[in-house]
């Protein structure tokens, strides 16, 4: 078989260590002791940030830093949080070949290599606009159509498919499905959209756009390190999630099943749509009691600081539970270490309703090696009895495989397309 070239290409793979220690995660949150990966691992405390000559010198970095594409899984997925991105899904052109998708992957694995680096891809129109990679990262994923139109079923991980329908759900089309996707992060949106575009005229000629979703988080510089950033709601959010590499072992990362699979892992995207009327009519205290958590610092109500773990047990004097049943944080809540998974949501904002309220909301990805064990019964809780249902609509679903990373000289999918 021969691959695509791709200039400049690393000499061998990341480890996972490796690529833990080069994206700063060990040394910001295990070293230091901080226990909020999704927060963000890439940022400085107030001390440090404490001059705009500082801050200004951190952002300069930002703008250069890289994030290694090859490696032992894909990037994006482990790499600390970054502020802006881009999901974009497709739907394979009628007749698309087995080959044609091995081309297909070739073809955006070079161009997502070279953008990593800062170096734009091959066309590329506005090349100046990829000299900031400003921690690029290009993830691709397989959803269900891709396996079935391809004759490749068989291959499927198991646990791997499209989700039941839950009672809360008002899914649209422009929102929901996909045979593939492709997700683009990085700290600057300039950087985000020009590789987003690149990307998509690359997949172009082999499928059809059926929806992009942009989202945000907070910049990741001059904040402080261990707390979890926020959604529209103001509610820290992500902060259950794995932060070593033995819990993403466990989590996320595939161990079993089809062997192209292995070290890859499952996405699921959810749009959230949030009503800011309606909950901009509750007190605080009524929202801190739907979420279970403090909105201040994002402790739960039993606890302190936002990693204390919740007591599901604590009652008030009058016998009635501090958590409440409805609230958020137990239904998500579990001592099932096969329901766990990592959280890596972005915000999103598409102006206004006709109401005058924001179209606004959450683009909640999560991660996990089997769907249906570690994903679905969480939701079907969470569909059963969460009281932020009142205040939240699910209106766009997703699931994809995502393969491993890949070697300078392969492809992200050699293993299941040959």
């Amino acid at each position: 078989m021969t691959h695509m070239p791709v200039e400049d290409s690393e000499t061998q793979g990341v480890s996972r260590r490796g690529f833990l220690a080069s994206a700063g995660v060990v040394s910001s949150y295990v070293a230091a002791g901080v226990a909020g990966f999704a927060g963000g691992a890439l940022t400085l405390n107030a001390a440090q940030a404490s001059t705009p000559e500082k801050e200004a010198q951190l952002r300069a970095q930002q703008q250069s830093a890289t994030i290694p594409f090859y490696g032992e899984y894909q990037a994006g997925i482990m790499t600390p949080l970054q502020a802006y991105g881009t999901y974009a899904a497709f739907t394979l052109k009628p007749g698309i070949t087995v080959d044609q998708a091995r081309s297909m992957m070739q073809l955006l694995t070079d161009d997502a290599a070279r953008l990593a680096k800062g170096k734009p891809t091959l066309p590329d129109g506005e090349p100046y606009l990829a000299t900031e990679p400003a921690r690029l990262t290009s993830t691709f994923g397989f959803g269900p159509g891709f396996f079935s139109k391809l004759g490749l079923q068989g291959a499927m991980p198991s646990g791997f498919g499209e989700l039941p329908a839950f009672s809360i759900d008002q899914l649209q089309p422009e929102f929901s499905g996909g045979d593939l996707v492709i997700h683009v992060g990085a700290d600057n949106p300039l950087t985000v959209a020009h590789a987003a575009r690149q990307l998509s005229r690359t997949a172009h000629t082999f499928a059809e756009p059926l929806w992009s979703q942009t989202g945000f988080n907070r910049p990741q510089y001059g904040v402080p390190s261990d707390q979890t950033g926020r959604n529209l709601f103001g509610q820290v959010d992500g902060t259950i999630n794995p932060r070593t590499t033995q819990e993403f072992d466990a989590q996320v990362w595939a161990t079993s099943g089809p062997q192209w699979f292995r070290d890859g892992t499952c996405l699921v995207v959810r749009r959230i749509q949030m009503d800011f009327e309606g909950w901009d009519k509750l007190d605080d205290t009524k929202k801190e009691t739907a979420m279970g958590r403090n909105l201040h610092n994002g402790a739960p109500l039993t606890g302190t600081k936002e990693f204390d773990a919740p007591d599901l047990a604590a009652k008030h004097d009058n016998g009635m539970p501090v958590i409440a049943s409805f609230a958020h944080v137990r239904r998500a809540r579990t001592n099932n270490a096969e329901e766990k998974f990592l959280r890596r949501p972005l915000n999103y904002e598409d102006g206004l309703l006709p109401s005058g309220q924001p179209n606004a909301g959450l683009i909640f990805a999560a991660y996990m090696a089997n769907v249906q064990k570690q994903f679905v019964p969480v939701q079907q809780r969470l569909a059963d009895l969460d009281l932020m249902n009142t205040w939240t609509t699910p209106i766009g679903s997703a699931v994809f495989a995502l393969p491993p990373g890949s070697q300078p000289g392969g492809y992200i999918g050699e293993g299941l397309l040959g």
